[in-house]
């Protein structure tokens, strides 16, 4: 009888063990908005996707890869460390930092294009999904436009999803945003998850 138990428990961890191996990974790989800057790690808006992804029964760990003040110069140093582990899909939302610091916007397209064919080498299957960004317009309108161009122009380069701009139903409305005016308060974060949920949706069907 004993013996039968035994077999029991360990088939049973055997098949826990296998679906932790098997459990797929998304990786957000960005800056404050990711990280959820002001706020709780677990009202940032990856922890509320993860939330919507165990609620969904899918198999997939979300990682946040957000870190405050990183700009894409960063980011490309950083991303071979983060590509230790296997990633499945990748939500890029890098150079807001870039733009508020007005770095040369060739250099932030050139990073973010490095962070994309390092993650493609690591793994060819790898999803990849840009999340736009605007900055204010006290830089200039042909900065500005050159900054919301950068976007899509990588997107269509590199065949990739876009959401044209992650902040969009945020932006600009007291009632999400922090004091700042550039950081999403909690209420904010689940507004940007729902926005980054129904372009990521699809990847999880």
């Amino acid at each position: 009888m004993k013996s039968i138990v035994l077999t029991i428990v360990l088939s049973v961890l055997m098949c826990i063990s296998l679906e932790a191996q098997q459990k797929k990974s998304i990786l957000f790989f960005g800056d404050s908005i990711s990280a959820g800057y002001g706020i709780q790690p677990q009202q940032a808006f990856p922890a509320v996707i993860q939330d919507k992804i165990d609620s969904l029964g899918l198999n997939y760990e979300v990682i946040n890869g957000g870190l405050s003040g990183e700009t894409s110069a960063g980011g490309l140093r950083r991303i071979n460390w983060v590509l230790q582990r296997n990633i499945d899909i990748m939500i890029l939302e890098l150079g807001g930092n870039d733009g508020l610091r007005g770095i040369d916007l060739s250099s932030t397209k050139d990073n973010l294009q490095q962070i994309i064919d390092r993650a493609k080498a690591k793994n060819p299957e790898i999803e990849i999904i840009i999340a736009g960004m605007q900055v204010p317009p006290n830089l200039g309108t042909d900065y500005t436009k050159e900054f919301q161009d950068l976007y899509p122009e990588l997107a269509e380069k590199n065949n990739l999803t876009l959401i044209p701009l992650i902040l969009d139903e945020v932006g600009g409305r007291d009632e999400f945003m922090q004091p700042d005016q550039i950081h999403p308060n909690v209420k904010g974060h689940k507004v940007v998850a729902e926005t980054v949920w129904e372009t990521l949706k699809p990847f999880l069907d």
